[in-house]
Protein backbone atom coordinates (compact mmCIF):
# COMPACT_ATOMS: atom_id res chain seq x y z
CA UNK A 1 0.00 0.00 0.00
CA UNK A 2 1.25 3.52 -0.79
CA UNK A 3 1.41 6.27 1.84
CA UNK A 4 -1.73 7.74 0.23
CA UNK A 5 -3.89 4.75 -0.73
CA UNK A 6 -5.81 5.13 -3.95
CA UNK A 7 -8.89 3.32 -2.63
CA UNK A 8 -10.54 3.60 0.75
CA UNK A 9 -12.91 0.94 2.04
CA UNK A 10 -15.23 2.09 4.81
CA UNK A 11 -16.69 -0.63 7.02
CA UNK A 12 -19.21 0.61 9.62
CA UNK A 13 -20.14 -2.17 12.03
CA UNK A 14 -22.31 -2.87 15.06
CA UNK A 15 -22.27 -6.27 16.80
CA UNK A 16 -20.86 -8.04 13.78
CA UNK A 17 -18.82 -10.78 15.47
CA UNK A 18 -20.63 -13.66 13.73
CA UNK A 19 -19.42 -12.90 10.20
CA UNK A 20 -16.87 -10.10 10.57
CA UNK A 21 -13.69 -12.18 10.39
CA UNK A 22 -14.88 -13.97 7.26
CA UNK A 23 -15.66 -10.68 5.56
CA UNK A 24 -12.32 -9.14 6.57
CA UNK A 25 -10.49 -12.14 5.15
CA UNK A 26 -12.28 -11.71 1.83
CA UNK A 27 -11.40 -8.00 1.69
CA UNK A 28 -7.78 -8.41 2.74
CA UNK A 29 -7.31 -11.26 0.25
CA UNK A 30 -8.10 -9.04 -2.75
CA UNK A 31 -5.75 -9.04 -5.73
CA UNK A 32 -5.92 -5.24 -5.71
CA UNK A 33 -3.92 -4.12 -2.67
CA UNK A 34 -3.58 -0.33 -2.81
CA UNK A 35 -6.30 0.41 -0.30
CA UNK A 36 -6.94 1.33 3.30
CA UNK A 37 -9.67 -0.36 5.31
CA UNK A 38 -11.29 1.99 7.81
CA UNK A 39 -13.56 0.35 10.40
CA UNK A 40 -15.83 2.43 12.62
CA UNK A 41 -17.36 0.38 15.41
CA UNK A 42 -20.73 1.73 16.54
CA UNK A 43 -20.12 0.91 20.25
CA UNK A 44 -20.59 -2.84 19.75
CA UNK A 45 -21.43 -4.91 22.82
CA UNK A 46 -20.20 -8.27 21.47
CA UNK A 47 -16.75 -9.45 20.38
CA UNK A 48 -16.46 -7.06 17.44
CA UNK A 49 -13.80 -4.91 19.11
CA UNK A 50 -11.54 -7.89 19.88
CA UNK A 51 -11.81 -9.17 16.30
CA UNK A 52 -10.97 -5.77 14.86
CA UNK A 53 -7.96 -5.24 17.09
CA UNK A 54 -6.56 -8.65 16.14
CA UNK A 55 -6.78 -7.76 12.45
CA UNK A 56 -5.26 -4.32 13.03
CA UNK A 57 -2.23 -6.03 14.55
CA UNK A 58 -1.91 -8.28 11.49
CA UNK A 59 -2.44 -5.84 8.61
CA UNK A 60 -1.13 -2.29 8.34
CA UNK A 61 -3.86 -1.26 5.91
CA UNK A 62 -6.53 -1.32 8.64
CA UNK A 63 -7.53 1.63 10.82
CA UNK A 64 -10.04 0.98 13.59
CA UNK A 65 -12.10 3.47 15.59
CA UNK A 66 -14.61 2.63 18.29
CA UNK A 67 -17.36 5.22 18.76
CA UNK A 68 -18.31 6.03 22.38
CA UNK A 69 -22.02 5.43 21.68
CA UNK A 70 -24.27 3.91 19.03
CA UNK A 71 -25.11 6.78 16.68
CA UNK A 72 -27.14 4.62 14.27
CA UNK A 73 -26.25 2.89 11.03
CA UNK A 74 -26.77 5.87 8.70
CA UNK A 75 -24.64 8.39 10.67
CA UNK A 76 -21.95 5.71 11.05
CA UNK A 77 -21.89 5.14 7.28
CA UNK A 78 -21.48 8.89 6.78
CA UNK A 79 -18.85 9.10 9.51
CA UNK A 80 -16.63 6.37 8.12
CA UNK A 81 -16.53 8.14 4.76
CA UNK A 82 -15.20 11.31 6.42
CA UNK A 83 -12.30 9.26 7.83
CA UNK A 84 -11.16 8.01 4.42
CA UNK A 85 -8.40 9.47 2.24
CA UNK A 86 -8.56 7.70 -1.13
CA UNK A 87 -9.67 9.17 -4.45
CA UNK A 88 -11.89 6.09 -4.75
CA UNK A 89 -14.25 4.83 -2.07
CA UNK A 90 -16.27 1.73 -1.28
CA UNK A 91 -18.57 0.89 1.60
CA UNK A 92 -18.29 -2.69 2.84
CA UNK A 93 -20.60 -4.69 5.08
CA UNK A 94 -19.38 -6.84 7.94
CA UNK A 95 -21.33 -9.87 6.73
CA UNK A 96 -20.81 -9.90 2.94
CA UNK A 97 -18.22 -11.80 0.90
CA UNK A 98 -16.16 -10.78 -2.11
CA UNK A 99 -14.38 -12.68 -4.85
CA UNK A 100 -10.66 -11.94 -4.89
CA UNK A 101 -10.77 -9.85 -8.08
CA UNK A 102 -13.76 -7.65 -7.18
CA UNK A 103 -11.76 -4.52 -6.35
CA UNK A 104 -9.34 -5.05 -9.24
CA UNK A 105 -12.14 -5.34 -11.80
CA UNK A 106 -13.99 -2.30 -10.45
CA UNK A 107 -10.88 -0.08 -10.37
CA UNK A 108 -9.99 -1.20 -13.89
CA UNK A 109 -13.47 -0.22 -15.07
CA UNK A 110 -13.15 3.26 -13.56
CA UNK A 111 -9.72 3.71 -15.15
CA UNK A 112 -10.90 2.56 -18.57
CA UNK A 113 -14.08 4.67 -18.50
CA UNK A 114 -13.36 8.14 -17.07
CA UNK A 115 -17.00 9.16 -17.49
CA UNK A 116 -18.12 6.37 -15.13
CA UNK A 117 -18.53 7.42 -11.50
CA UNK A 118 -19.30 4.04 -9.89
CA UNK A 119 -18.34 0.46 -10.74
CA UNK A 120 -19.78 -2.70 -9.26
CA UNK A 121 -20.08 -6.38 -10.21
CA UNK A 122 -22.78 -8.98 -10.56
CA UNK A 123 -23.93 -10.51 -7.29
CA UNK A 124 -25.61 -13.43 -5.64
CA UNK A 125 -27.37 -13.67 -2.28
CA UNK A 126 -25.86 -16.17 0.16
CA UNK A 127 -27.27 -17.54 3.41
CA UNK A 128 -25.78 -17.62 6.89
CA UNK A 129 -23.66 -20.62 5.92
CA UNK A 130 -22.25 -19.01 2.79
CA UNK A 131 -24.38 -21.09 0.43
CA UNK A 132 -25.75 -19.35 -2.65
CA UNK A 133 -29.50 -18.74 -2.42
CA UNK A 134 -30.31 -16.40 -5.29
CA UNK A 135 -28.05 -15.17 -8.10
CA UNK A 136 -29.60 -12.58 -10.36
CA UNK A 137 -29.03 -10.54 -13.48
CA UNK A 138 -28.40 -6.81 -13.24
CA UNK A 139 -31.06 -5.09 -15.34
CA UNK A 140 -30.75 -1.42 -14.33
CA UNK A 141 -29.98 1.08 -17.08
CA UNK A 142 -27.37 2.85 -14.96
CA UNK A 143 -24.82 2.71 -17.80
CA UNK A 144 -26.93 5.07 -19.93
CA UNK A 145 -25.38 8.40 -20.82
CA UNK A 146 -28.79 10.03 -20.27
CA UNK A 147 -29.51 11.00 -16.66
CA UNK A 148 -33.33 10.71 -16.99
CA UNK A 149 -32.98 7.15 -18.30
CA UNK A 150 -30.74 6.20 -15.38
CA UNK A 151 -33.15 7.88 -12.98
CA UNK A 152 -36.22 6.11 -14.38
CA UNK A 153 -34.52 2.73 -14.23
CA UNK A 154 -33.51 3.17 -10.60
CA UNK A 155 -37.07 4.18 -9.75
CA UNK A 156 -38.82 1.27 -11.41
CA UNK A 157 -36.35 -1.65 -11.41
CA UNK A 158 -35.78 -3.74 -8.26
CA UNK A 159 -32.32 -2.69 -6.96
CA UNK A 160 -28.84 -3.76 -7.51
CA UNK A 161 -26.49 -3.17 -4.66
CA UNK A 162 -24.72 -0.21 -6.24
CA UNK A 163 -24.49 1.31 -2.76
CA UNK A 164 -21.57 -1.10 -2.25
CA UNK A 165 -19.82 -0.27 -5.52
CA UNK A 166 -16.45 1.42 -5.93
CA UNK A 167 -17.12 5.10 -6.57
CA UNK A 168 -15.26 8.32 -7.13
CA UNK A 169 -14.98 10.03 -3.76
CA UNK A 170 -15.26 13.54 -5.19
CA UNK A 171 -18.72 12.70 -6.58
CA UNK A 172 -19.80 11.23 -3.26
CA UNK A 173 -18.87 14.50 -1.55
CA UNK A 174 -21.25 16.38 -3.85
CA UNK A 175 -24.41 14.47 -2.88
CA UNK A 176 -26.44 14.76 0.29
CA UNK A 177 -25.21 12.35 3.02
CA UNK A 178 -27.11 9.15 3.64
CA UNK A 179 -30.36 9.88 5.48
CA UNK A 180 -32.50 7.65 7.73
CA UNK A 181 -36.06 7.73 6.38
CA UNK A 182 -37.73 4.74 4.69
CA UNK A 183 -35.60 3.47 1.75
CA UNK A 184 -33.11 6.31 2.19
CA UNK A 185 -30.46 4.13 0.56
CA UNK A 186 -32.47 4.13 -2.68
CA UNK A 187 -32.73 7.91 -2.92
CA UNK A 188 -29.05 8.18 -1.97
CA UNK A 189 -27.83 5.90 -4.78
CA UNK A 190 -30.30 7.46 -7.22
CA UNK A 191 -28.84 10.89 -6.53
CA UNK A 192 -25.35 9.53 -7.18
CA UNK A 193 -26.66 8.17 -10.48
CA UNK A 194 -27.83 11.63 -11.52
CA UNK A 195 -24.18 12.73 -11.54
CA UNK A 196 -22.99 10.16 -14.06
CA UNK A 197 -23.21 6.59 -15.39
CA UNK A 198 -22.33 3.40 -13.54
CA UNK A 199 -20.52 0.36 -14.89
CA UNK A 200 -21.57 -3.18 -13.99
CA UNK A 201 -18.70 -5.66 -14.32
CA UNK A 202 -20.29 -8.74 -15.94
CA UNK A 203 -18.73 -11.20 -13.50
CA UNK A 204 -20.27 -12.69 -10.39
CA UNK A 205 -17.91 -11.26 -7.77
CA UNK A 206 -20.06 -9.92 -4.93
CA UNK A 207 -21.96 -12.07 -2.43
CA UNK A 208 -24.50 -10.36 -0.19
CA UNK A 209 -25.35 -12.34 2.91
CA UNK A 210 -28.99 -12.65 3.95
CA UNK A 211 -29.43 -14.03 7.46
CA UNK A 212 -31.90 -13.76 10.37
CA UNK A 213 -29.92 -11.07 12.21
CA UNK A 214 -29.43 -8.86 9.15
CA UNK A 215 -30.78 -5.36 9.81
CA UNK A 216 -33.76 -5.68 7.47
CA UNK A 217 -34.73 -9.06 8.96
CA UNK A 218 -34.20 -8.02 12.57
CA UNK A 219 -36.22 -4.83 12.02
CA UNK A 220 -39.26 -5.88 9.95
CA UNK A 221 -41.32 -2.69 10.26
CA UNK A 222 -40.59 0.58 8.49
CA UNK A 223 -40.29 2.44 11.78
CA UNK A 224 -37.94 -0.07 13.39
CA UNK A 225 -35.68 -0.04 10.32
CA UNK A 226 -35.54 3.75 10.42
CA UNK A 227 -34.77 3.76 14.14
CA UNK A 228 -31.95 1.30 13.43
CA UNK A 229 -30.63 3.74 10.86
CA UNK A 230 -30.79 6.58 13.36
CA UNK A 231 -32.04 6.34 16.99
CA UNK A 232 -33.26 9.92 16.72
CA UNK A 233 -36.09 8.58 14.55
CA UNK A 234 -37.74 7.03 17.61
CA UNK A 235 -40.72 8.82 19.10
CA UNK A 236 -43.88 10.56 17.98
CA UNK A 237 -42.12 13.20 15.88
CA UNK A 238 -41.29 10.57 13.26
CA UNK A 239 -44.49 8.64 12.45
CA UNK A 240 -44.54 6.28 9.47
CA UNK A 241 -46.35 8.78 7.17
CA UNK A 242 -43.51 11.25 7.71
CA UNK A 243 -40.89 8.58 6.93
CA UNK A 244 -42.70 7.77 3.68
CA UNK A 245 -43.13 11.43 2.75
CA UNK A 246 -39.43 12.05 3.29
CA UNK A 247 -38.72 9.10 0.99
CA UNK A 248 -40.64 10.67 -1.88
CA UNK A 249 -39.19 14.11 -1.13
CA UNK A 250 -35.73 12.54 -1.21
CA UNK A 251 -36.15 11.94 -4.94
CA UNK A 252 -37.51 15.46 -5.49
CA UNK A 253 -34.61 17.10 -3.69
CA UNK A 254 -32.10 14.85 -5.50
CA UNK A 255 -33.41 16.15 -8.82
CA UNK A 256 -33.20 19.73 -7.53
CA UNK A 257 -29.56 19.36 -6.46
CA UNK A 258 -28.24 17.36 -9.42
CA UNK A 259 -26.23 19.00 -12.24
CA UNK A 260 -28.97 18.56 -14.87
CA UNK A 261 -30.13 20.57 -17.86
CA UNK A 262 -33.61 22.06 -17.64
CA UNK A 263 -34.91 19.44 -20.09
CA UNK A 264 -33.40 16.54 -18.16
CA UNK A 265 -34.75 17.92 -14.89
CA UNK A 266 -38.27 18.07 -16.34
CA UNK A 267 -37.92 14.52 -17.66
CA UNK A 268 -36.87 13.27 -14.22
CA UNK A 269 -39.87 14.96 -12.60
CA UNK A 270 -42.17 13.27 -15.12
CA UNK A 271 -40.65 9.88 -14.33
CA UNK A 272 -41.09 10.55 -10.62
CA UNK A 273 -44.79 11.36 -11.03
CA UNK A 274 -45.24 8.19 -13.08
CA UNK A 275 -43.44 6.16 -10.42
CA UNK A 276 -45.51 7.61 -7.57
CA UNK A 277 -48.72 6.69 -9.41
CA UNK A 278 -47.47 3.13 -9.91
CA UNK A 279 -46.78 2.34 -6.26
CA UNK A 280 -50.28 0.94 -5.69
CA UNK A 281 -49.79 -1.77 -8.31
CA UNK A 282 -49.22 -5.42 -7.21
CA UNK A 283 -45.57 -6.36 -7.02
CA UNK A 284 -44.39 -2.77 -6.74
CA UNK A 285 -42.24 -3.68 -3.75
CA UNK A 286 -40.56 -6.71 -5.31
CA UNK A 287 -37.29 -7.57 -3.60
CA UNK A 288 -34.10 -8.34 -5.46
CA UNK A 289 -34.19 -11.90 -4.06
CA UNK A 290 -37.30 -12.50 -6.19
CA UNK A 291 -35.48 -11.90 -9.46
CA UNK A 292 -34.95 -14.78 -11.90
CA UNK A 293 -31.65 -16.62 -11.34
CA UNK A 294 -28.73 -16.57 -13.71
CA UNK A 295 -26.88 -19.61 -15.00
CA UNK A 296 -25.82 -21.67 -11.91
CA UNK A 297 -22.65 -22.70 -13.74
CA UNK A 298 -21.31 -19.20 -13.10
CA UNK A 299 -21.45 -19.71 -9.35
CA UNK A 300 -18.82 -22.36 -8.68
CA UNK A 301 -15.93 -20.29 -10.02
CA UNK A 302 -16.83 -17.28 -7.90
CA UNK A 303 -17.41 -19.14 -4.65
CA UNK A 304 -14.19 -21.07 -5.14
CA UNK A 305 -12.43 -17.76 -5.78
CA UNK A 306 -13.53 -16.50 -2.37
CA UNK A 307 -12.32 -19.67 -0.65
CA UNK A 308 -8.97 -19.35 -2.41
CA UNK A 309 -8.76 -15.79 -1.17
CA UNK A 310 -9.18 -16.91 2.43
CA UNK A 311 -6.70 -19.73 2.13
CA UNK A 312 -4.14 -17.68 0.24
CA UNK A 313 -4.24 -14.49 2.34
CA UNK A 314 -1.14 -13.48 4.26
CA UNK A 315 -1.27 -10.76 6.89
CA UNK A 316 0.55 -7.49 6.22
CA UNK A 317 2.61 -6.39 9.17
CA UNK A 318 3.29 -2.84 10.23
Amino acid sequence: MTAQPRLSIGLPVYNGEEYLAESLDALLGQTYEDFELVITDNASTDGTQDICRKYVARDSRIRYTRLPRNIGAAPNHNHVFTQCRGELFKWASHDDLYARTLLERCVEALDEHPEVILAHADQAVIDEHGQVKVPYEYTLATASRRAPERFRSMLFEPGGDDFYGVMRADVLRRVKPHDSYHHADRTFVTEIGLHGPFHQVPELLYFRRDHPTRAERANPSKRSRCVNLDPRRAGRLHPTPRLLAEYVWGFVSAIQRAPLSAADRRACYRHLVEWAASRAKPGAGERVEDRAPVDPAKLTVCVDDIVAGREGRSGRQG
